[in-house]
């Protein structure tokens, strides 16, 4: 399979250079030149599958002889190493608990995948892999562990000072070995735009072998479609076949990726794109006007992007379409006080507990069926992390009924560390530079 840039359609480089170069020069994101349709018989066979069946059968379809299947099933086998199940709450209402990997996020599909594609890939005797991401909570987690270890990689975190929980804080800063952490006085969007300054930086890239890992490198989008498959089998098993997705929304990949997977022939009557007060996307599909803006704090940190990059590649893949991507994507927003109100609803009424993004994702669900004719079709809301990363957010009396996992027990006792700075290009280029 060969991508293309999105600001230069006539690109073509191969999945390996499209993965460690991770950004085009021309500042576009990577897309495949060719989205293959899967076969009926597969499609309406899913729930016969397993979820490293389906990642396999997916993979190979995107990535055709990029990696030989042999290779390929051992990366989806290890990476792709847990569950993610759906769970039914009332009728019609479901979530899909996509939390069940290490770091507690649905970030370890896109994090641990990226990481073994990366290290397969990687030649004896090259050049140091520095990887470079920017996190608004969990995406770092995810990285630190998926490539905690890896060898003749480092991998650099960017997060925004005083807006990451605690959690999340000592899932990027205690892991040492190859990861480092650096704290950014600014917002996501500030952490985003040093990364992106970096790799159009002549004098960085002639240095250093630099690589993102965060969701505008292809190799963490692909695996983001695995789970939207494995959703729909499982609800198959249950005889559902009509299925809306609300997806928590702030860069965009995730949703993203449910697109991607509609657009290999996932039958999804609708995706609902679920956001905080940083509402770009929802805006625009009211008004029609793309007009990003600066990120504002939320108590649903992963969302606060004002700017969010993926929505290039959502863009790109209804070129020429507008009228049916705004008929597919409904949008909603909700402020702090609205998603407190859910998060205890959710409670009240399932004795479920929902970190902030998942309430989100469900009341943007309820409010949309509200709309609709009572009928069968399922809708399915994500839960993208585990309600223990969230404490001082949730209520107490709900705090308080957290299962909290061994691991995250075991991170309270470790030690953050992170080099401080502010939003200044220069002076993270002469971190880069000076700590080699």
């Amino acid at each position: 399979m060969k991508f293309y840039s999105t600001n230069n359609t006539s690109t073509r480089v191969s999945f390996k250079e499209a993965v460690f170069n991770s950004m085009p020069q021309d500042k576009g994101l990577y897309m495949p030149v060719s989205i293959p349709r899967l076969d009926d018989k597969f499609l309406n066979n899913l729930d016969e599958y397993t979820l490293p069946e389906i990642a396999f059968h997916v993979a190979k379809n995107l990535l055709g002889d990029d990696i030989p299947e042999n290779d390929l099933k051992d990366i989806i086998e290890d990476a792709i190493n847990f569950y993610a199940p759906v769970v039914e709450l009332e009728e019609n209402v479901y979530v899909l608990e996509l939390f069940h990997g290490p770091s507690l996020a649905f970030k370890d599909f896109g994090a641990r995948f990226m990481s073994r594609v990366m290290s397969y890939f990687l030649e004896e005797g090259e050049k140091q892999l520095d990887v470079l991401v920017a996190t608004s909570g969990d995406t770092g987690g995810a990285v630190a562990l998926g490539f905690l270890g890896v060898p003749n990689t480092r991998v650099t975190i960017l997060y925004p000072k005083g807006k990451v929980s605690g959690i999340q804080e000592l899932q990027l800063t205690t892991n040492g070995q190859n990861i480092r952490a650096i704290e950014i006085d600014g917002t996501f969007d500030d952490c985003q735009s040093l990364v992106k300054q970096a790799f159009t930086d002549p004098e960085l890239n002639e240095k250093f072998r630099l690589t993102s890992a965060n969701s505008i490198n292809i190799a963490r989008l692909i695996p983001q479609t695995f789970y939207y498959f494995n959703a729909y089998a499982q609800l198959l098993k249950e005889g559902q076949s009509n299925v809306v997705f609300a997806v928590p929304s702030g860069n965009f990949g995730n949703i993203g990726a449910g697109l991607l997977a509609w657009k290999m022939g996932l039958p999804v009557d609708q995706f609902i794109a679920a956001t905080n007060a940083n509402d770009t996307v929802p805006e625009f599909l009211k008004t029609g006007v793309y007009q990003p803006k600066p990120s504002v704090q939320t108590i649903s940190n992963a969302m606060d992007v004002g700017n969010p990059s993926n929505w290039v590649r959502i863009a790109d893949l209804f070129k020429g379409d507008e009228g049916k991507l705004k008929r597919l994507i409904t949008g909603f927003s909700f402020n702090d006080s609205e998603t407190r109100e859910a998060i205890e609803k959710i409670h009240s009424s399932y004795n479920y507990i929902a970190c902030p993004h998942t309430a989100i994702a469900w009341q943007a669900l309820k409010d949309w069926q509200q709309d609709q004719p009572t009928g069968k079709t399922a809708g399915i809301f994500l839960s993208t992390a585990h309600p223990c990363k969230f404490p001082d957010v949730l209520p107490a009396h709900i705090a308080k009924a957290i299962q909290i996992p061994e691991e995250v027990k075991e991170l309270e006792g470790k030690t953050k560390h992170a080099a401080a700075l502010g939003t200044d290009f220069e002076g993270f280029k002469r971190y880069l530079l000076e700590n080699n």
